[in-house]
Parts: C-alpha cells; sequence; structure tokens
C-alpha cells in the first residue's frame, strides 16, 4: 500500500469544511484482524451499552482509553498514519482521548442525532475546542446501513447548545435547521480501511441501518496538548502519546487473534 501523504491542499480542506475523507487509509489485512477481533472480543462485550436514539432504537458502543496495552486498537491508535495526520491538521501534539467501537446491527441499528463531540465535551472542562476524531469504517458504510452524515463547515459555527434525546446528547434542532438551509449535507459513504478525519465541532449524524449489513466503525478520539480538561475516566487529560510503526497493527492483530483462538 503506497503510504498517505497529507497535502497541503487537505489541510485547506480540513479547515474549511471540518473533515477530510482518506480512502483506503488501512489495508484488507488490518481491517479482516479488527473485525474479526473485535467480534470475538468478549472483554469489549462485557462494556458495551445501547444508545437509544430519540425514537427508541439502538445503536451500541463501547469505550475505553487504555493507552499502554499492545492489542489491535492501541496498534491503530498509536500508529502515525493517524497521529501525524492529526498533530498536523490540528497544529499542535495530540493525545488520545479514548477510542470506541460504534456497532449498528442490521435492521435493528438506531439513529445517531445531528451533534457535535465538542457539544459534550466541553462539558468536560475541555477549555477550547481543538479536538478531532479519526472515523475508520470497519464494514462499508452507506445510506443504505447508516453511514455518517456531515454538515459541510459547522464546524466554523462554533459550539451548539445540546439536550437530551433518547438517550442520547443531541445539538439544537433549531440550529440544526438553519445550518441545513445554508449548509451542504454530506454522505460519508466509505468502503473497509477508509477514514474521516473531522473536527470536534462538525456536525455529524447518522440514520438508522435498514439493511442487511451491520455498520461497524473504530472512531479514535484526540485532545491536543494546550487544551486543559477535567480529567475523567475515558475522558483524561493530558499523557503523552507514543507513536508507533504502523506495522505494529499487524504484529498486534496476528498476536491477539492467536491468542483468541488458539487453545492454552
Amino acid at each position: 500500500m503506497k503510504p498517505f501523504q497529507l497535502t497541503d491542499e487537505l489541510v485547506v480542506q480540513f479547515d474549511r469544511d471540518g473533515y477530510i475523507l482518506v480512502e483506503n487509509l488501512f489495508d484488507k489485512e488490518e481491517m479482516d484482524l479488527l473485525l474479526k477481533i473485535g467480534k470475538a472480543d468478549q472483554e469489549k462485550a462485557d462494556i458495551v451499552h445501547a444508545a437509544k436514539d430519540a425514537e427508541g432504537r439502538e445503536s451500541k458502543l463501547w469505550l475505553v482509553s487504555d493507552i499502554d496495552r499492545q492489542d489491535i486498537y492501541n496498534g491503530f491508535c498509536h500508529c502515525r498514519r493517524i497521529v501525524d495526520t492529526m498533530e498536523r491538521l490540528m497544529e499542535d501534539e495530540v493525545y488520545l482521548y479514548h477510542y470506541k467501537m460504534m456497532v449498528k446491527e442490521p435492521r435493528v441499528g438506531g439513529a445517531w442525532e445531528w451533534h457535535q463531540d465538542y457539544g459534550y465535551w466541553y462539558h468536560n472542562e475541555c477549555l477550547y475546542p481543538d479536538m478531532a476524531s479519526c472515523y475508520i469504517a470497519v464494514d462499508r458504510a452507506y445510506r443504505g446501513n447508516g453511514c455518517l452524515q456531515v454538515l459541510r463547515g459547522s464546524h466554523r459555527m462554533g459550539r451548539i447548545e445540546h439536550g437530551r434525546f433518547g438517550t442520547q446528547t443531541g445539538a439544537d434542532p433549531g440550529r440544526v435547521e438553519l445550518a441545513m438551509e445554508h449548509l451542504d449535507l454530506v454522505y460519508c459513504e466509505m468502503s473497509p480501511g477508509s477514514a474521516l478525519f473531522f473536527h470536534a465541532n462538525l456536525l455529524h449524524r447518522s440514520d438508522p441501518n435498514t439493511s442487511d449489513d451491520p455498520r461497524w466503525s473504530l472512531i479514535c478520539c484526540y485532545n491536543t496538548k494546550h487544551n486543559p480538561c477535567k480529567d475523567r475516566v475515558g475522558h483524561p487529560s493530558y499523557v503523552p502519546l507514543e507513536k508507533w510503526d504502523d506495522s505494529r497493527i499487524k504484529e498486534f492483530g496476528r498476536r491477539q487473534w492467536t491468542e483468541m483462538t488458539v487453545p492454552a
């Protein structure tokens, strides 16, 4: 696979649109390992919780912020393909805020309401919205199975007031409606291994999964070193993040899968 190079043009696009979509940032073996480990990972299954949308439909996720474990998840979170890109986009050293696996099961996975990540990270006493995430498509994401939707350039609106919708935190509907009158709605259809880097103030949502296809995604979230915040479980204050060679994704993934499948 040809190494990804973040160009000046992509940096300008991120500043203008609030996101960039990178096709095939990760290869087939990396994604196959992540998917089968994620589905077989009983430890993570034990911490899954379901979030209901405004109509009561459920999407599942788990969230952790361990940075020292040598497993496939941290292989992604520490890899230079993500961290070097994130640091250039955010113009500062970044550290891992947390990572999470989002699971939309076929026919039953619910919607995610319009929101900004900083809409609720704000309440962790994060002083600035200088935070961003890398969304990695583990399965193919398309309109039918509830791919991510974004409002292009909405990060420039600043933080919007958020409230409760179902068991989710969502942005003020009136403000979202106003934004939709002026900004482009983009459906982020993605193949496995593609990645979306997006700003914490970018408005985004997703529809329920009405297809026969699952939609799994790994989201690695980062804060900048200069941005103070309250130290909380799953949302820590600054801890230096060691960058790992990209090869560790497969190294850790192969070892982890062997440990899961070969009897002791």
